[in-house]
C-alpha cells in the first residue's frame, strides 16, 4: 500500500496521554496500526492540548515517536469546526472538540480517542471513530 493511500488513523490528546505513559492498550493498538502500514498523526490542536501536560520528557519523546507528523490547522479546518460548533448545540467546553472533529473529517482520518462519547455528535457529519 502506498504511503498516501495507508490508512490514516489521527489521536486525540487523551489517547496521546495514554500513550505516553505506556498503558498497555493504546500502545498495543498504535503499534497494531504501524504493523498495517497506517499513517499516525495528530492535528496540531491535540498536539497543543497534549502539551499542556503535565508531561515529562521522555514521555513527549515515547509520544513523538509513534507519531509522524503534526498537522496544522488550517482555515478550512477552522470553518467546520465552528459550523460543527453551531450545529451541536454550542457549548463552549466543546469548541475543542470541533476543532479536532473538524481536521480529521477533512483529512478523511479516524479519530483514536479515549473518550468516545464526547466525539459522537459529529458522527452525522461525517467523523469516523477507531
Amino acid at each position: 500500500m502506498a504511503a498516501a493511500d495507508a490508512r490514516l488513523v489521527h489521536l486525540d490528546a487523551n489517547f496521546l496521554v495514554e500513550l505516553a505513559a505506556a498503558r498497555s492498550a493504546p500502545v498495543r493498538q498504535v503499534e497494531l496500526w504501524l504493523q498495517d502500514e497506517c499513517r499516525i498523526q495528530v492535528s496540531a490542536v491535540a498536539w497543543s492540548e497534549f502539551l499542556c501536560g503535565p508531561l515529562l520528557d521522555f514521555e513527549l519523546d515515547y509520544a513523538c515517536s509513534f507519531v509522524t507528523l503534526v498537522d496544522a490547522f488550517t482555515e478550512d479546518y477552522a470553518m467546520l469546526a465552528a459550523e460543527l460548533f453551531n450545529l451541536t448545540g454550542r457549548r463552549a467546553r466543546t469548541l475543542v472538540d470541533c476543532m479536532i472533529a473538524a481536521h480529521a473529517i477533512r483529512c478523511e482520518a479516524e479519530l483514536a480517542t479515549r473518550n468516545a462519547h464526547d466525539f459522537r455528535p459529529f458522527k452525522r457529519f461525517g467523523l469516523r471513530l477507531v
